[in-house]
């Protein structure tokens, strides 16, 4: 576990995942445990989204690729690069054609085994300051490699009637959990508040889109997302890639807490 502390500000980090970000005392994120999601965040990449009607297969122009819902990022385990008491970054890196084991097979999936035709190392850096906590995501992969990122935080709920605001417009808990596991589709807009005990601000830098989802009233994931991949069938999720052009591809999510 490494922890990050600056004045009122605490941050618990078990091996790249985030799992605690308190302020005067008062926890933001989702407690593993408690009713909601068994994780308390994840990223996703190189695709958002089900695969399975597409028979677990996502168009590149390097061919198929194997990948089961939200990409193989999360199947992967991070290494612990750098840590002082106030940053943290970790890494993984995969090597083109590497299989990865999928957690959900057999259970959850019939595929037992990932793969990506490309080359890529990711970054998580996290860096807390006065101004509140950011997360990092530095992407260097093959030149023109395509790709989906989304950031998948959970959020904890204090009240009974939080507010989120987004794009000046006011969405309550019960219309995020009457769309279900397609999740609440926030297209261009960069920030987003959760108006609950305290204001939750979520300020990103890249990604220009977010989803929110819950199934309980206790939590709330807010996700800043690259695409909303149900915008198009499963069988054409590529048309949501980006496109590796830089040597690095960088994107940020800032948590302030008023």
């Amino acid at each position: 576990m490494v922890e990050l502390i600056l004045g009122n500000q605490i941050v618990k980090i078990d091996a790249g995942e985030l799992v605690s970000y308190q302020v005067n005392g008062y926890e933001v994120i989702h407690q593993k445990g408690t009713p909601g999601w068994r994780n308390s965040d994840t990223e996703m990449f190189p695709i958002i989204g089900p695969t399975n009607e597409a028979c677990f297969k996502v168009e590149t122009p390097k061919g198929s690729a194997t990948q089961d819902q939200h990409g193989l990022l999360r199947e992967m385990v991070y290494g612990r690069m750098e840590v002082t008491s106030t940053m943290a970054t970790f890494k993984k890196e995969y090597f083109p054609g590497k299989v990865v084991k999928n957690s959900k097979y057999p259970s959850k999936s019939n595929v037992e085994f990932l793969s990506w035709p490309y080359n890529f190392s990711f970054l998580k850096v996290f860096n807390l300051s006065d101004t509140g906590l950011e997360i990092k995501f530095i992407i260097n992969g093959d030149k023109g490699m395509p790709y989906m990122l989304g950031y998948h935080p959970a959020f904890k709920i204090h009240s009974s009637n939080p507010e989120i605001i987004a794009n000046n417009t006011k969405i309550t808990l019960p219309e995020v959990l009457k769309v279900g596991s397609r999740a609440l589709p926030i297209v261009d807009c960069d920030t987003i508040t959760l108006v609950d005990e305290k204001k939750v601000e979520i300020k990103t830098q890249g990604f220009s889109n977010f989803m929110l989802w819950t199934e309980v009233s206790n939590m709330l994931c807010v996700e800043p997302i690259s695409f909303y991949p149900y915008a198009v069938s499963q069988d054409d999720l590529h048309h949501g890639f980006k496109t590796q052009e830089a040597k690095e591809d960088t994107f940020k999510v800032h948590i302030k807490v008023f």
